[in-house]
């Protein structure tokens, strides 16, 4: 009995010194990592063999008010929404409610939005889950109709409406709402008591998305539910989810598509994860990008360990790779490849004071900032009207980068919105030609066009 009472004693004190060296490091570390990017709010929760053992919270929820993060702050989840989406659709795959490779028109009667296109056939729960399905992130200008770009099961593609398609198939199978049917089999069942899929007015702590420069920029007041992106939640209730994952559905683990062989051939997709892997270890994984808002989670999937971060940032994605590092050791994961455009460049924050200064065409003659960040940058002259350095910074960007048709676009739009319309048409044309399924390149077009 003492030597079994021995045991059980070094294991818990291995175990405590595991989790307190990486909630140490999370706790030393995190601050120091906001204060880098300019990350105004943040909140954490980390979980050690599926189990939630440690939440914090960092900096401000709202900086015109100065409100600290606390731990009934509720941030958006953006897509991180998704795997709570296909959470729900695992169980009812696994209760034979909804077969993963049944077309999922049949279950509709009907072709959705999509209209005659015969691959309407080829889309299957699996598809979208795994993001080969074949659509768009989000239709253009939100039309009525939604395309296929391509046949689906060809390649990756990542996909919001198809998880919406999803959404309302799985209402039809189980008769009830989205939103009651992700309370019932997702919130409830897990203790889920601050996530919400809308904004409820009566609610006050809610996190203000801030730009990549700490500035404020709006509440996340939208009301309507998103089976993709419009979930609010904490950290310590994320985390809950994360850890229910670890433990439960392996059905998502099982890779079903790579996303690019060429740039990150670790990286595929699962049903409703990402995958990574290094050696024998497996990682599952999924991004939030609400612009001024982002989040992230990654998990061990063989000792179920984990982190989730929420943020009010634009910056958020910034810190994966290090926060990855503090919880699982030096890595060289392809998930830092997929979240690298958000990572936050302070030189850029020196460049728009000179620019504003000196103006765009003498501030980035000799500046070597990189395609992201100028587009940000442009963005950012072009949100306050200033029409001249917005389209000065975009020209440098088309300069630099003659072959990228997101460069051309955005110079396009400058100029449609400083009232060129002929420089417009000009630069949206020349997108189009360089990549032709720039649909938003189209719509701008036909508007131009009238």
């Amino acid at each position: 009995m003492m030597k079994k009472l021995y045991l059980t004693l070094a294991g818990c004190i291995y175990i405590a010194a595991t989790i307190s060296a990486q909630t140490t490091g999370l706790q030393e570390q995190l601050p120091l990592l906001m204060h880098r990017d300019h990350i105004p709010g943040l909140s954490a929760a980390y979980i050690y063999h599926g189990k939630v053992t440690w939440v914090q919270h960092f900096g401000t929820a709202d900086e015109t008010t100065h409100s600290p993060v606390t731990d009934s702050t509720l941030f958006e989840a953006a897509s991180l929404t998704k795997v709570v989406t296909a959470y729900a659709a695992m169980q009812l795959i696994s209760e034979g409610k909804l077969n993963p490779d049944k077309p999922l028109n049949e279950y509709l009667g009907n072709n959705y939005d999509i209209g005659n296109d015969p691959r309407i056939h080829k889309i299957t729960a699996r598809r979208v889950l795994s993001h080969s399905a074949g659509l768009p992130n989000w239709r253009p200008n939100k039309d009525s109709s939604l395309p296929i770009n391509f046949t689906p099961g060809d390649h990756f593609s990542y996909s919001g409406e198809g998880f919406v398609y999803l959404a309302v198939v799985m209402e039809k199978i189980t008769g009830m709402t989205y939103e009651q049917l992700i309370n019932k089999r997702v919130f409830l069942p897990l203790g889920m008591k601050h996530s919400h899929l809308t904004y409820l007015p009566a609610i006050k702590s809610y996190a203000r998305r801030h730009d990549w420069m700490g500035n404020p920029t709006w509440l996340p007041d939208y009301t309507n539910i998103n089976a993709a992106a419009s979930l609010r939640t904490t950290a310590k209730d994320y985390a809950t989810f994360l850890a229910a994952i670890l433990n439960t559905p392996k059905g998502m683990f099982q890779s079903q598509i790579h996303v690019d062989t060429a740039k990150a051939p670790q990286l595929s997709w699962g049903l409703g994860v990402g995958l990574d892997s290094v050696a024998a270890t497996r990682y599952c994984w999924h991004w939030g990008d609400q612009g001024d808002s982002r989040a992230f989670f990654c998990g061990d999937i063989s000792k179920k360990d984990g982190i989730v971060f929420l943020t009010n940032s634009a910056n958020g994605l910034s810190i994966v790779p290090d926060v990855l590092e503090v919880v699982f050791g030096p890595q060289q994961l392809d998930i830092n490849k997929f979240v690298a455009y958000g990572k936050f460049e302070p030189t850029a924050l020196t460049l728009i004071q000179t620019i504003q200064k000196d103006g765009a065409g003498k501030a980035l003659i000799d500046s070597k900032i990189d395609e992201d960040h100028l587009n940000t940058i442009g963005y950012y002259f072009l949100n306050k009207k200033d029409y001249t350095n917005a389209i000065g910074v975009f020209a440098k960007a088309t300069t630099d980068h003659p072959d990228s048709y997101n460069a051309w676009d955005s110079l396009a739009e400058a100029y449609m919105n400083q009232g060129n319309k002929e420089k417009a048409i000009e630069y949206y044309e020349k997108s189009l030609v360089l990549n032709p399924q720039n649909n938003n390149a189209v719509e701008k077009l036909k508007e131009l066009r009238k």
